[in-house]
């Protein structure tokens, strides 16, 4: 328990990439709240990642399951929990090829778990919040890839309207549990709000993902590899720029509304390689003079390979204010040199 009367919220798969970013943010920026973290630690989330604030006297970690409807009961009546905000999830496209039944357990289900629980904790009956709990939030945090791919047009960009039409198993995992969320608040009258987001990058990413990807094998000497031509695209956020967001959202967006947090960022997959090995060659030339670029390797494209995102973030930035601070080339090269530390590498 805390020693003292702040309100108290929920993180889940606060050890992950984007939660491991928030979380230390959130405690920094808001005194008046303790924060619980539920993470089950699977191969994504990572205890080391939250070793800035393991000891902070308003943060606690809880290794669990969100499926486990008895642990989720158990914390909110230890902690008299009076907000959620659910970064836990399977999120990696390749994984969910091979193993779909593990996402729609976690995304589906967990999700599932978690928002009913909470409306048994805050509400009386549908619509009647208890009177403690008036004006305690759910706030779902889900990907812009539940909206499918767009074409080539650059002016075509995903909106809050844009209809779901996922492609894999992993983004139909989510969009599910985006429908789920939907359905708590138009049944049951909960205060929810949902936010997707475009592709994060930034400190402390899963070591599979795209950018520490190419940052690792290019520091190794390794190929580098690309999926199918590299001229998939991708709208880039940084991961901070996605903190503040869902902090906007979470305290001012609307009951009930989606809003799209993406960072007007696109670029190929090829031109993300190109920068960072650009930026190595600067930062660490390789010892045999050639460029890290010699080590790109284009592989078999992976199934169900989306060919592009974006995503139209005008509703966020006009109703809450927010926008990025970081462009692509300010944020890839505070990324590149997280990285660099990270593995030792000295510049």
């Amino acid at each position: 328990m805390f020693d003292n009367d702040n309100q108290t919220i929920l993180i889940t798969g606060g050890a992950g990439f984007i939660g491991s970013n928030f979380i230390p943010y959130f405690l920094d920026k808001y005194p008046e709240y303790n924060l619980v973290n539920l993470d089950l630690l699977t191969y994504a989330g990572n205890p080391e990642n939250l070793k800035e604030v393991e000891n902070h006297p308003r943060y606690k970690f809880i290794r669990g399951n969100i499926c486990n409807r008895e642990l989720v009961d158990f914390i909110f009546n230890e902690y008299d929990i009076r907000g959620v905000i659910h970064f836990a999830a399977e999120s990696h496209v390749d994984n969910s090829i091979k193993n779909p039944g593990v996402f729609v357990e976690t995304n589906v289900n967990g999700t599932y778990t978690l928002l009913d629980v909470t409306k048994n904790h805050w509400m009386e009956k549908p619509f009647t919040y208890k009177d403690d709990y008036q004006n305690c939030r759910f706030h779902h945090i889900s990907t812009d890839e539940v909206y499918g791919t767009l074409g080539e047009d650059p002016n075509e960009l995903f909106t809050e309207e844009t209809p779901y039409a996922p492609n894999s198993p992993y983004s139909a995992s989510k969009a599910s549990s985006d429908m789920i969320v939907r359905s708590y608040v138009e049944t049951f009258g909960m205060n929810c709000v949902i936010t997707n987001c475009s592709n994060n990058y930034g400190p402390k990413q899963h070591d599979e993902k795209l950018i520490p990807t190419i940052i690792r094998n290019a520091l190794q000497g390794n190929p580098i590899p690309i999926y199918g031509d590299g001229k998939n695209i991708r709208d880039w956020l940084y991961v901070l720029d996605h903190c503040k967001g869902i902090d906007l959202v979470y305290h001012n967006g609307k009951k009930g509304e989606t809003y799209n947090i993406g960072g007007r960022n696109e670029r190929t997959n090829l031109e993300i390689v190109n920068r960072i090995c650009k930026i190595l060659d600067e930062k660490v030339p390789r010892k045999n003079g050639e460029s890290y670029k010699k080590l790109v390797t284009f592989v078999e494209d992976r199934a169900g390979h989306d060919r592009r995102y974006a995503i139209d973030a005008t509703k966020i930035e006009s109703e809450l204010s927010w926008k990025a601070d970081e462009n692509f080339e300010s944020g890839i090269i505070k990324t590149v040199d997280w990285y660099l530390k990270k593995y030792g590498v000295t510049k």
